[in-house]
């Protein structure tokens, strides 16, 4: 590898604050025990988030973002990875408190960094990123609880963004009636496009207020907003229906009652693709290079991008100007 390298470093100081490609080394970069070439990374909302000043997502500075990556191994101390290896790895404190993808080499952890299933390509890998891996989580954590085809329809909220276009691209690869919520009424025929039956307005769904209880429509649902469009699912859940959420983009506060829960036996479940344990990371990784990967996974990304178009991209997914998946190209 070259002695210097393109990364996007953010810094904050206490006078300013800064977004640039520069040129990095490898000393630059972190302790871990495999060097990994990056082939590929993504854009998520917390990448958003680590690129402005008050974003609350960093712990140190400089840093460089990108919650995900994949590539090929350069070099690793750890005996179970090689060089020429294809990875991945998203998760635990990259992006966050470790340096992340956004970068031309990365050095990661050995236990963080994952083998590519056979079956997906580094791209690929990166179309679903934590947003494909959250959905995937959500969905086995449903069908734990009982989903099944033929027991009626799957909501799925925030649909044009990550974790929702994938959830409804992975449903309606196994046959699912989805329904899809958004507040982008304008995306119908990608949402169609991807597997929903249906489509739906956020006011629909939260309509002027929130009841406690009301009519009873989806057997399950997948939800990344969280706040009023978690508590309108909660009261329009079927008895022993079930809710996966994974986001708050529509608030932390869920202003619900415990009335869909003792009244119909409703199950909310908690999806985190942090800090799962690396077993489970690996097995729900499998299925999305198997059994769970649609035909139409290419139809998820919104548009592909180099190192230096990347600080553009991420102002856009925080202003919304966005739908699927933004793929940063590196090598």
């Amino acid at each position: 590898m070259s002695s210097s390298f393109q990364a996007l470093v953010v810094d904050k100081t206490e006078s300013e604050f800064s977004v640039n490609v520069k040129p990095v080394t490898l000393d630059d970069l972190p302790a871990g025990e495999v060097v990994i070439k990056v082939a590929y990374s993504s854009v998520n909302y917390k990448d958003g988030l680590a690129s402005i000043p008050n974003g609350n997502i960093l712990r140190s500075y400089p840093f460089i973002p990108g919650i995900d990556l994949s590539g090929h191994v350069v070099s690793s101390t750890d005996e179970r990875f090689r060089e020429g290896q294809p990875v991945y790895a998203s998760g635990y404190g990259i992006g966050v408190a470790h340096f992340g993808g956004y970068s031309e080499y990365a050095r990661i952890p050995a236990a963080w960094v994952m083998s590519l299933p056979e079956g997906l390509t580094m791209r690929e890998a990166m179309i679903y990123g934590t947003a494909g891996f959250t959905a995937a989580l959500s969905i086995q954590a449903l069908e734990e609880h009982g989903i099944a085809p033929d027991k009626g329809k799957i909501l799925v909220t925030g649909a044009t963004g990550g974790v929702g276009g994938a959830a409804i691209a992975m449903l309606g690869h196994k046959g699912y009636q989805v329904v899809a919520s958004t507040g982008k009424t304008a995306e119908v025929d990608y949402l169609k496009a991807l597997g929903a039956e249906e489509i739906i307005s956020r006011e629909e769904l939260t309509g002027a207020s929130v009841k406690p209880l009301d009519k009873q429509l989806w057997q399950a649902a997948v939800d990344s907003v969280g706040g009023n469009s978690l508590a309108a699912i909660l009261s329009k859940l079927a008895y022993g229906g079930s809710v996966a959420a994974s986001g708050l983009t529509g608030g932390t506060a869920v202003p619900a009652t415990v009335l869909p829960f003792i009244l119909r036996g409703v199950n909310l479940l908690g999806i985190d693709s942090v800090s799962i344990p690396i077993e489970k990371r690996l097995q729900v990784w499998q299925r999305m290079a198997a059994d769970l990967k649609p035909a139409n996974l290419e139809h998820l990304v919104y548009r592909e991008i180099s190192l230096n178009e990347l600080p553009e991209a991420l102002g856009d997914i925080l202003r919304g100007n966005t739908r699927g998946r933004t793929l940063v190209r590196l090598s």
